[in-house]
């Protein structure tokens, strides 16, 4: 494994998020998976971008609990008839 950092890392982690996301072309995919086994350079960014996406994904999935989901649900509605009350005035 070498630690390049050069126009290959530059592509690779150009395209990190689409890789990740698996929302580029399969031919792509297998290039930035091969040049992410040969460098420790963008295996890192890679790892530390999964780990973050993984946190990130977990976070968004809790469901929040029913008193502040009303809460927030009554602020907005009364900022909603503040706003159209301010438009018929």
């Amino acid at each position: 494994m070498s630690d390049c950092d050069g126009p290959d890392c530059e592509q690779a982690l150009e395209s990190l998020y689409l890789f990740l996301d698996r929302e580029i072309d399969s031919a792509s995919c297998e290039e930035i998976q091969a040049h992410i086994d040969d460098c420790s350079h963008c295996l890192s960014a890679y790892d530390l971008e999964r780990v973050v996406k993984t946190l990130v994904s977990r976070s968004c999935a809790e469901v929040a609990p029913e008193p502040l989901r009303e809460k927030v649900l009554y602020t907005i509605r009364t900022v909603q008839v503040q706003v159209s009350e301010r438009r018929q005035g």
